[in-house]
């Protein structure tokens, strides 16, 4: 199967990957394809920018999280029906899971989906030596093939001239220069960029400034070329599907309307990947998204709640404020119902955060710190939940600037590997919350045993 398809990688973090996979994609999309937007890694907030750009969800390509043999499979799933896919890398092409070799970077998604690459080079503080840079990452693994360099924060005419003299000798066209544009500048804050859902009318035009600078200085002709010439992808690859087996799928058994499972959503709860709602619905549920910041009341009928990550530390004025809902999810807490609690949910969770009152479901505080924890963590139910049965493995990633006091309950979530071994998270009656983020599909027994738990309990 052939989808055309670039991925847009970087030597370093801030080199402008995001300003310039969006913009791509938006410009692209300003020209009548339909486009299909990728993230490499875990991160949540980048797709809500692709998504913006392209009016398709943005999907998340993560070897770790998910496993090599996932990502042709997920990448095909969320292309399905379009004309051109561009996928932005994360970190440096090179940089992947901490000692884990390739593994989870750029270059191995690359490899895997047997697409090209362009270089965002940032040559503000450079000329000729531009050329020796991209000779390094365009040689130094033969599997990875770097079709084109797009050069940015170019000060000048002058500057522009001498940086593509220098990349004619490297043998690796340049197919676009862009100048340092203040617009464009999307504001970040303690886990990075700022949702477009906390900044919508902003966000609509910080990404049409973003195609409006690529389109003005890339040759988008020849990036499109490019991405038609990736070929076909690796032999026997299909796409995922959300759907469960055919046979023996409890969930479906009732027939009927299906339970129903409320989403938290809005500026506070950001964080999902697209493939848990599909997941939950695929295996029966009505999936019904609320706003914790405005509803004062769960979605009628909820036999269920999944509460992921996103910035409950800057709403939690307003999350507090909101007494009914509050008690509405601690009332449904305690009835046994399934609650899947990820990151911020877990915070929601807590009895409060930095002294402000919330749900109140568990036995513990939560509290702002400088320490910002970060990376890759292998982790082991250690008991039944109605998430997953006692040893279900999975891989999953933690982020964050907070921390739990206890950071486990009398019974935790998950047994963790690394960094340390230890225990982590809360199984309570029908609640399981942890710090962990997962990702569904590389387990998606843990949708169907969840909406099968909102049936019976």
């Amino acid at each position: 199967m052939s989808v055309p398809r670039l991925v847009i990688a970087a030597p370093s973090s801030g080199s402008g990957k995001t300003t310039v996979a969006t913009g791509l994609m938006a410009a692209f999309a300003a020209r009548g394809l339909t486009v299909s937007p990728h993230k490499v890694g875990p991160d949540y907030i980048d797709p809500g920018y692709h998504a913006l750009a392209t009016g398709r969800a943005g999907r998340n390509l993560d070897a770790y999280l998910c496993g090599p043999e996932l990502i042709a499979p997920l990448f095909l799933h969320g292309a399905r029906g379009c004309d051109l896919a561009v996928v932005e890398g994360v970190m440096g092409l090179y940089d992947g899971a901490a000692g884990e070799g390739e593994l989870a970077s750029t270059a191995q998604v690359a490899k895997l989906l047997r697409a090209p690459v362009v270089l965002v080079v940032d040559a503000s503080s450079q000329s000729r030596s531009v050329a020796a840079l991209v000779h390094g990452f365009a040689s130094w693994d033969p599997g990875v093939r770097v079709g084109g360099v797009i050069l940015n924060k170019v000060a000048s005419d002058r500057h522009e001239e001498l940086l593509r003299e220098a990349l004619d000798a490297a043998g690796v066209p340049v197919l676009g220069a862009l100048r340092r544009v203040a617009r464009v500048d999307v504001p970040s804050r303690h886990l990075g960029l700022v949702p477009v859902a906390e900044r919508r009318a902003a966000a609509v035009d910080a990404v049409q400034a973003m195609a409006a600078q690529v389109a003005r200085g890339c040759d988008l002709a020849a990036l499109e070329a490019l991405a038609r010439g990736a070929g076909a992808l690796p032999g026997g690859s299909a796409p995922w599907t959300p759907e469960p087996p055919a046979h023996g799928d409890p969930s479906r058994s009732a027939g009927g309307r299906g339970p129903v499972v409320a989403v938290a959503g809005g500026p506070a709860f950001t964080f999902s990947y697209a493939e848990h709602t599909e997941l939950l619905a695929a295996a029966g549920a009505e999936v019904v998204t609320f706003d914790p910041l405005r509803d004062e009341r769960l979605p009628e009928a909820t036999a269920g709640l999944v509460i992921g990550g996103g910035f409950p530390e800057v709403y939690a004025a307003e999350l507090s404020a909101n007494e009914p809902l509050r008690k509405a999810v601690a009332d449904l807490a305690c009835s046994g119902a399934p609650v899947a609690a990820e990151c911020a949910g877990l915070l929601y969770l807590c009895r409060e955060l930095d002294g402000r009152p919330l749900c109140g479901v568990l036995d513990a505080t939560a509290r702002m710190t400088d320490r910002l924890t970060l990376g890759y963590r292998d982790a082991v139910a250690v008991g039944d939940s109605a998430l997953a049965a006692a040893g279900t493995r999975m891989r999953g990633h933690e982020f964050h600037r907070t921390a739990v006091e206890p950071g486990a309950g009398a019974a935790p979530a998950w047994g963790v590997r690394a960094p340390v071994r230890r225990v982590e998270g809360f199984v309570q009656q029908g609640v399981h919350a942890s710090y962990l983020h997962t990702h569904w599909a590389s387990e998606p027994g843990v949708a169907r045993r969840f909406v099968e738990r909102c049936r019976t309990s």
